[in-house]
């Protein structure tokens, strides 16, 4: 029986071993896209418990308390943090074959230096390990992320963000980290919600641009990008339900836009229509900007409506929405391939069937202006456990190129959180040694971890530039 979670977690052979101990576990970290705050890093925040870092804004962890059959007291509400700590362990120690159980463990093993299992005969001296930890200097939230051996993050921000605590960062000479911003217009997209037109004026004062035509939004957004370049922006991202191609003139997109103006909701198609027309030009201005494109798609969000009205937005309501759009997305890049304005593309869908398909979108695309341009991204939300890992990289080395991956990202609000890769970089090594030990590609260790290296770190460097 192998002892739980050692060095060797996750690694099943010796090649698999020797990929992750000698090359992958080296290079340091791009976390391309997640949702942590800019400010407590340009703040240098430290946590004064457990709970503050681990269950606060962590709806992975709520829907599993929820399951458990815990009070929602005891997880968005006044609870205390102690209290909140003792029902998470309570549930974890039931979570066997989540990938919940493994990232805490992981957490709790690299920052903390606990190695034992938490439990609810564990969960006060956990308590008190952890919380005598993080009242150390070495615990504020950039020297995690130093130790975490981080060398790029990639936030999350709308178009009307001033970025002034990048600015703060980027200015800090004794932070060598890059903190860079990450643009993300969906509200000025989804004209569908009843908050649209006050976002409109928002986006107008920060812009100079009065929006009283779909061209002058367009204007509006330009002039925000442009202030996201300069500020060291080099990645857009974009949370769809799906992607759906439906195109009209231009004249038919002012009127809808007109329509929205005068208070009056959208149609379905017009709300369709109006979004082809938002992400072209949107797509041929990452292509200007030489911006990275990122689509996340297949949710369905905010399931919950009794919940929604009490807790708001990423609470753990969300569910894997199971329209497969590979016609409308192939039809949505070949608009902009049409005019040479296709820009590199990212494509993650929340579906886990959507993973062939995928594959073969990206191959539609290729060409010679970037290595590995159009890219199937991690397995993403519901699927970044080690089943899902393992059939989204199977499935991409079956149809494309793995060795071209960009690998792994975050997407979370947790600074304890960059164990994910360590996570995802072992179920690499792991796959990869067990193609070589049953024959299936040969033994030539000094390839192979260049592979996992470039895989972890190189390609994603190359890739967005950084």
């Amino acid at each position: 029986m192998k002892p739980f979670m050692d060095e060797d977690f996750l690694l099943s052979n010796e090649t698999a071993k020797t990929l992750y101990h000698n090359y992958a576990k080296q290079v340091p970290i791009i976390d391309y896209h997640c949702h942590i705050n800019p400010q407590e890093i340009a703040e240098d925040r430290q946590f004064d418990t457990i709970t503050q870092v681990w269950l606060g804004g962590d709806h992975y962890k709520w829907r599993q308390m929820r399951t458990n059959g815990i009070d929602e007291k005891f997880i968005t509400g006044d609870a205390s943090d102690y209290e909140k700590f003792e029902k998470w362990a309570a549930t974890l120690q039931k979570a066997i074959g989540n990938p919940l159980y493994h990232w805490s463990h992981l957490e709790l093993q690299r920052y903390f230096d606990y190695k034992k299992p938490l439990s609810p005969a564990t969960a006060e001296e956990v308590w008190d390990v952890c919380n005598k930890k993080l009242a150390d200097p070495s615990m504020t939230v950039r020297n995690i992320i130093r130790q975490s051996n981080v060398e790029t993050i990639c936030t999350t921000d709308d178009p009307i963000d001033s970025l002034e605590w990048h600015k703060k960062i980027a200015e800090d000479e004794t932070f060598d980290v890059k903190v860079l911003p990450a643009w993300r217009p969906d509200k000025a997209m989804n004209l569908e919600k009843p908050e649209y037109l006050d976002y409109l004026a928002k986006l107008s004062a920060v812009s100079g641009v009065k929006i009283d035509s779909f061209a002058a939004l367009c204007e509006a957004l330009k002039i925000r990008m442009d202030f996201f370049a300069s500020m060291g922006c080099l990645v857009s991202d974009h949370a769809l339900e799906y992607v759906m191609y439906k195109p009209a003139t231009a004249e038919e997109i002012e009127a809808i836009f007109t329509k929205r103006l005068a208070g009056t909701a959208p149609t379905a198609l017009e709300e369709l229509q109006f979004k082809t027309a938002f992400m072209n030009f949107v797509g041929k201005e990452y292509h200007r900007l030489g911006w990275v494109m990122q689509l996340h798609y297949g949710t369905k969000r905010d399931n919950n409506v009794f919940r929604y009205n009490q807790l708001g937005p990423d609470t753990g309501y969300d569910c894997i929405n199971s329209y497969s759009s590979s016609a409308e997305l192939a039809a949505f890049l070949n608009s902009l391939n049409a005019t040479d304005q296709l820009p590199k593309t990212i494509i993650y869908s929340l579906n886990p069937t959507d993973n062939a398909a995928i594959g073969t979108v990206l191959g539609c695309f290729q060409d010679a202006s970037c290595v590995g341009k159009i890219q199937q991204g991690s397995a993403w939300w519901f699927n970044d456990h080690k089943t899902g890992m393992t059939e989204q990289m199977t499935s991409l080395a079956n149809l494309s190129l793995l060795a071209n991956f960009v690998g792994m990202l975050t997407d979370s609000r947790s600074f304890l959180s960059y164990t994910r890769h360590e996570y995802f970089r072992r179920i690499l090594c792991n796959l990869i040694g067990t193609w070589v030990e049953n024959g299936e590609y040969p033994n030539d260790i000094e390839f192979l971890g260049k592979m996992v290296q470039d895989i972890s770190y190189y390609n994603t460097k190359n890739y967005f530039g950084f």
